[in-house]
């Protein structure tokens, strides 16, 4: 009886230094009516602003990350000064060139289906990378899905230091819808 009841202890015990170990996805649905997005993020998001340069015209691009185990979830998006076809190409590679060279990779991407909330699809590109990082040149992996949609530039990315669940992957892509 004390046996059973030490192994008993013993797997709780195992039990909670596994779950301490494995990283806590809280997913909760974004709606970010301003830049006319849905997605669900595995924590409390922050927001931050940053300036680049596209096609030597200065924008802003608004980020949303969220951060859980060893991973960083992020939605940023750029506002076009117009939806002319050449601006959203110039985005889009800026983007794609962008997320490629943060870990010394080509900019192979394919093209994906990307869902509107509304219903229908638009064509956007989808990109996983692998490459050195930082100063440290730390291992990074990066999955990304890239769209335009009118005077938006999307980049919906994951940037993580260890593989991923595929469920937390698909949780996050599949979430991600344009209004």
């Amino acid at each position: 009886m004390l046996a059973s009841l030490a192994g008993v202890v013993g797997l709780v015990v195992l039990g909670g230094a596994l779950t301490a170990c494995s990283p806590t996805y809280d997913w909760r649905t974004v709606m970010n009516n301003d830049n006319g997005y849905t997605v669900d993020l595995p924590a409390k998001p922050g927001n931050d602003q940053r300036a680049v340069q596209i096609a030597g015209a200065p924008m802003q691009m608004a980020m949303q990350t969220a951060e859980a185990g060893d991973a960083v979830f992020a939605v940023g998006t750029v506002m076009l000064p117009s939806d002319d076809p050449a601006t959203q190409r110039a985005a889009l590679d800026f983007l794609r060139n962008g997320l490629a060279r943060n870990v010394g990779a080509a900019p192979d991407a394919h093209a994906v289906q990307i869902p509107l909330a509304a219903g229908g699809q638009v064509l956007g590109l989808e990109m996983k990378l692998s490459g050195a990082a930082g100063s440290q040149h730390e291992a990074r992996t990066v999955y990304a899905r890239l769209v335009v949609r009118g005077r938006h530039a999307y980049q919906a990315a994951i940037i993580a230091s260890k593989p991923l669940p595929q469920e937390q992957i698909d949780q996050f892509f599949s979430s991600f819808q344009l209004y």
